[in-house]
């Protein structure tokens, strides 16, 4: 009985001494460099963090293709300190605060979220420092070759019914918006009280003196804005409504909000099909002296493998 405990004692002593080494090689080869760009190191710890990141937006780059993008981010980090263009970590936060945003979470929650796939905020932080200093770069750079001329657009237009149809409409508005208390339990009869309002008016001056005397109510000032920086379900929405009246009430986080229509007319500014080719064109121009930088810069880099 002793001589068979004590042999079980033994195994799991054995286990432990051989477990223990084990993770030891586990943790060098994960801080183990595997290339030197610049006289700073890319460890196979840095390639599995990227691995991670690509794999939670269903990105399934290869191995190598990690580590040619870990290696062109040090690349384009370094040529922005070469021009000065070097990020603060408050910028790098608040451009990762928008993200969360964009993806309805704060800050700490997508940290959070990133944590629990085994993932350091860090990780994609880097990602978004050398995105910002590479943009940054190729537009101050490449400014001139990157502008995009009418007649570039007019060719893209030509022969189609874009080039007949007036498109664009400068359009003045009013924003007003009816507060609603919170828990108040009063959205749908402060909607009704709003749908009421706007039967009432029918010119802008009526709805600036209606909505100033009202409690709990505003209207803003007069904003200008062209078809072109609108989605198009507003831009559908303004073109159904009169001049001098409102929109239909909507429910938002400030309240129950509509908008005067106080002014509509023709405008030569980009029409949305025009800002549509203009932002494809930019692209497409961006990407390409982008690639041809990069290919540039990486040649005099100093890409040492270990």
């Amino acid at each position: 009985m002793t001589s068979k405990l004590s042999l079980r004692i033994l195994g799991l002593a054995l286990c432990c001494t051989v477990a223990i080494p084990g993770l030891g090689t586990v943790a060098a080869k994960a801080q183990s460099v595997v290339v030197m760009v610049n006289g700073e190191p890319i460890t196979n710890f840095d390639i599995e963090q990227r691995s991670k990141l690509n794999r939670l937006s269903h990105k399934n780059d290869t191995r190598q293709q990690v580590l040619d993008d870990l290696i062109d981010e040090k690349v384009k980090i370094k040529e922005g300190k070469k021009y000065g263009v070097n990020p603060t970590d408050s910028d790098i936060d608040s451009s990762f605060a928008t993200m969360a945003s964009r993806m309805r979470m704060t800050p700490a929650q997508m940290t959070k979220m990133l944590e629990s796939q085994g993932i350091r905020p860090d990780t994609l932080k880097s990602r978004i420092k050398a995105e910002m200093v590479w943009g940054s770069l190729v537009r101050g750079r490449f400014k001139d070759s990157l502008q995009i001329s009418e007649r570039e657009i007019q060719s893209q237009l030509k022969g189609g019914d874009d080039s007949k149809a007036v498109e664009s409409y400068e359009y003045q508005l009013r924003p007003i918006v009816m507060i609603v208390s919170r828990g108040s339990g009063s959205i749908d009869a402060r909607r009704k009280e709003a749908e009421q309002l706007r039967g009432r008016v029918s010119t802008c001056a009526e709805a600036d003196r209606l909505f100033k005397a009202l409690p709990n109510a505003a209207i803003r000032g007069t904003v200008i804005k062209t078809s072109a920086d609108l989605p198009p379900a507003l831009r559908e929405i303004l073109d159904k409504t009169p001049v001098g009246h409102l929109t239909a009430p909507e429910v938002t986080k400030q309240g129950i909000e509509m908008v005067a229509l106080c002014g509509r007319k023709e405008s030569t500014a980009d029409t949305p099909r025009k800002r549509e080719i203009r932002d494809k064109m930019f692209g497409e121009k961006f990407t390409a002296k982008s690639k041809e930088y990069l290919q540039e810069v990486r040649k005099s880099a100093m890409i040492e493998y270990r």
